[in-house]
């Protein structure tokens, strides 16, 4: 622990719900609880009420607009650093990193917070995405994201970045957690009849999350004779529900009409992942980390991926039996097969725990506010 308590500031677009909406709250959180103070810039959101009851303080600027005017939000950005005596400055997104590091170039170098910076995902690399390997410590979400830095900015010392996977919490996502019995007897009216066993994929609607393999998937085990039953959790972007149609037609077209569900948007999420005998992760691009698999595997039940990205590297780490080969459908087919007959215990204990996410951030931060500030050799000085 640093000495002295600091003000952290963390920007983002907005704070609705999402993962990099959720990991926010979550290290504001940590810094309250340590007796840290938190603030969060954005253009405000659902987890506004959320924050503020953790005790961390909410600043509304619509950091998150791409607009020339958003760059009259530079001078107000760096009014609030020096007004708030901030000590750590936390960019979670491009144009907000922007415009927190222009507010921090106005600013005389003794008087700079300490530069942050998080890569929740693989940018296009051009001039604009490099803004988030500026950080004096570039926070990695994998190794797979670490990677991605390393090749798409060489320039930047490898000291700099820090591998912090996310994590989810322990207490919400218990290993062997069961479902109340009032959540049971209402499941019993909406899903499959009983005895099927339940396979579930939980990601957005969009075509490369894998729902099309995960009902190809499905009719090879039904073809088989297994007694299964798929749920896609789910919804679409309001935008774009023609992919919907599409998965409809599909379920149809198979005769898988009875052994498929699209549950839409659930907020019971725990519960549904709880109950699956096998939850999926079949994205065909590689996942930034794979929140939903460590959540599965943390509740105890077995997850099946494909071998890539964040979801490869946790699998790899918690539950090797569930790795299939990226877009093997067959592959994937087998596996549940096998797992349905004989399925290796899921270990109680893992990695990916928020506790150990909050713990290594909040380390970034006292470190960073124990040496000097490092402004004037940051990647885009």
């Amino acid at each position: 622990m640093s000495g002295r308590a600091l003000t952290v500031v963390q920007l983002l677009p907005e704070l609705e719900v999402g993962g990099v909406e959720q990991g926010t709250l979550e290290i504001a959180e940590a810094l309250v609880a340590a007796g840290h103070r938190a603030v969060v810039v954005s253009g405000g959101g659902r987890l506004v009420p959320a924050l503020e009851a953790a005790g961390a303080q909410h600043v509304t600027l619509t950091v998150g607009r791409k607009r020339l005017s958003s760059l009259a939000l530079v001078p107000r950005l760096r009014a609030l650093f020096k007004n708030e005596a901030v000590d750590v400055v936390h960019a979670r997104s491009r144009l907000p990193a922007w415009l927190g590091h222009l507010a921090l170039r106005g600013m005389p170098v003794e008087q700079r917070p300490h530069w942050v910076t998080t890569v929740h995902g693989p940018y296009t690399v051009n001039r604009y995405s490099g803004i988030m390997a500026s950080g004096e410590r570039v926070i990695a979400i994998s190794e797979f994201i670490r990677d991605y830095v390393v090749q798409a900015w060489p320039e930047v010392p490898q000291s700099r970045i820090r591998v912090i996977p996310r994590g989810v919490s322990r207490e919400r996502f218990p290993w062997g957690y069961r479902p109340s019995t009032d959540w049971l007897a209402r499941w019993s009216t909406e899903g499959p009849p009983p005895g099927r066993r339940l396979l579930t994929l939980p990601a957005r609607l969009t075509r490369w999350k894998g729902q099309l393999d995960f009902i190809d998937m499905m009719a090879r085990l039904v073809g088989q004779g297994l007694p299964v039953h798929g749920l896609l959790v789910g919804g679409p972007h309001p935008r774009k529900r023609e992919f919907e149609s599409e998965l409809r037609a599909r379920i149809t077209a198979l005769g898988l009409s009875g052994h498929v569900q699209l549950l839409g948007q659930r907020s019971d999420m725990r519960e549904l992942l709880a109950i699956s005998d096998v939850v999926y992760s079949l994205t065909r691009e590689p996942e930034a980390f794979g929140r939903t698999t460590v959540e599965a595997l943390s509740l105890g039940r077995p997850v099946i991926g494909f071998d890539h990205g964040g979801t490869g590297e946790i699998l790899r780490t918690v539950f090797p039996a569930g790795l299939v080969p990226v877009g093997d459908v067959a592959a994937a087919a087998r596996r549940t097969a096998e797992l349905l007959a004989t399925c290796p215990p899921v270990p109680r204990e893992q990695p990916f725990t928020l506790q150990r996410l909050q713990a290594a951030t909040l380390q970034v931060y006292e470190e960073l506010c124990q040496a000097p500030p490092a402004h004037g050799d940051t990647a885009h000085e």
